[in-house]
């Protein structure tokens, strides 16, 4: 006999841990990097060279980098970045990790950055 489980079609991320929640029960984190100015595109782009190798060895997940399509409010249209990582712990070590400073050092004052981390819901 088949289980009914196996009959129901599965919805879309059926598989995926909950909301605000990574793959080990944690609490989702969020690296949230805005660039307010950039002052030397090759450093930045030295630095995106290291960063995100480091980053993605650290377990990150990147959901979004670029310039906003639209924005609201006192929006500004500056380069952000939108990483997930499984807690606020990863994402610090992360951080923290020598790979990462590597990627800062290279990025040496070539851009103005507002970097925070943010817990999930």
């Amino acid at each position: 006999m088949v289980a009914v489980r196996e009959l129901m079609p599965r919805s879309p991320g059926a598989d995926l841990p909950a909301p605000g929640h990574g793959h080990d029960g944690l609490m989702t984190a969020y690296w949230i990097n805005v660039y307010k100015k950039i002052v030397d595109e090759a450093k930045v782009a030295a630095y995106a060279e290291l960063a995100g190798p480091a980053l993605r060895a650290a377990g990150d997940t990147f959901l979004a980098r670029g310039l906003p399509e639209l924005t609201y409010e006192a929006g500004e249209t500056t380069r952000t970045v939108l990483i997930a990582f499984d807690s606020v712990e990863a994402a610090q070590a992360a951080h923290d990790s020598a790979a990462y400073q590597k990627a800062l050092a290279a990025l040496d004052g070539g851009a103005v950055r507002d970097l925070r981390i943010v817990p999930g819901l």
